[in-house]
């Protein structure tokens, strides 16, 4: 396991194995790592190595990484990001209206060029449930990155209100970056530039910059690649088993609620576990109760489906009081 900050193609060789990269804190360490149990349990005999992206890591979550390497005998890299990278943006009077957290992703194509030529970027919310064996041997040519459509009414929605000539959008969970055409095509820089100067207007800032940058320079690839699972969508109605949602190969729970939700009661949970329990994240409980005001609400509108009145008023009241 590796502590780094950026390399330069001098300092490191190219390897053959496959790199995928994450952008967490501590809180996401443990759904990461069943993301990475749920990827290594579905595409056996393929070489990955994992690189974490992160502001700092407590020392448990360094020792669990070291587990890791030593279970299923892969490289794991961790790249502490020192915030004075942002330094050149600080007199742009926008740039403090942001958390430097939105920017972290846009530094993995330079942190990485010389150790690999392609990287897979995944948000922690996500379970891979098939082989990748089909994405590997993708090709790029001159794209900067392979993406996934986002959903039907978001796609409508961005492309109008960013003018998207293309009528595409994506969602950037789930992003494979060619190193070498991000870094000639100057992916980062402009992509932090968009933010700046039009981010108030972005829903999403960072994943609209993205798609408004990266228009015509990327390819589209099945939605199987990233199927976003809201999992409000079956509580809202009490749907607690999951959906048929066919053959895909990483189920993305982009929505408020989580399948470590364990409060949730919905079957996603089951498929959660069974990762989790396949990493050294093993031991750690899912969240028993909602933690913050807005999934207490969550909450209590799930249990009012249920017919659980007296207990729904209750975490509304819960609610209200921790607003």
């Amino acid at each position: 396991m590796n502590n780094s900050l950026p390399l330069s193609s001098a300092d490191t060789v190219v390897d053959d194995s496959f790199h995928v990269a994450f952008c967490v804190d501590d809180h996401y360490c443990r759904s990461m790592g069943a993301t990475i149990a749920s990827i290594i349990a579905n595409s056996p005999g393929v070489k990955f190595t994992f690189h974490v992206f992160a502001f700092k890591l407590s020392d448990d979550n360094r020792t669990r990484f070291k587990q890791l390497e030593a279970m299923y005998g892969l490289k794991t890299h961790i790249h502490i990001i020192d915030p004075d990278v942002f330094k050149p943006f600080a007199h742009i009077s926008q740039f403090s209206y942001y958390s430097p957290t939105i920017f972290t992703r846009l530094l993995i194509p330079s942190t990485l060029r010389g150790l690999c030529n392609k990287v897979l970027y995944l948000d922690a919310d996500i379970l891979c449930v098939g082989s990748m064996a089909e994405l590997l041997g993708m090709e790029f040519g001159d794209s900067a990155a392979i993406v996934v459509p986002d959903a039907d009414e978001t796609t409508r929605r961005r492309c109008a209100a960013l003018q998207l000539a293309s009528g595409k959008y994506f969602n950037s969970g789930v992003m494979y970056m060619h190193v070498e055409n991000w870094m000639a095509q100057e992916i980062t820089e402009k992509t932090i530039h968009a933010i700046l100067e039009n981010g108030k207007e972005y829903r999403f800032p960072d994943q609209d910059a993205l798609n408004v940058v990266l228009e015509g320079k990327i390819q589209y690839i099945p939605r199987k690649w990233n199927f976003l699972y809201d999992l409000i969508h079956d509580l809202e109605k009490d749907k607690r088993q999951m959906r048929d949602i066919g053959a895909v190969v990483f189920i993305h729970f982009a929505g408020a609620v989580k399948p470590w939700n364990d409060w949730c009661l919905h079957a996603s949970r089951d498929l959660f576990v069974k990762y989790q329990a396949l990493s050294p994240w093993a031991d750690l409980a899912l969240d028993k109760a909602p933690r913050n005001y807005k999934e207490m609400r969550m909450y209590s509108r799930f249990l009012m489906k249920r017919g659980q009145m007296l207990a729904s008023f209750k975490w509304y009241m819960k609610y209200l009081a921790a607003r």
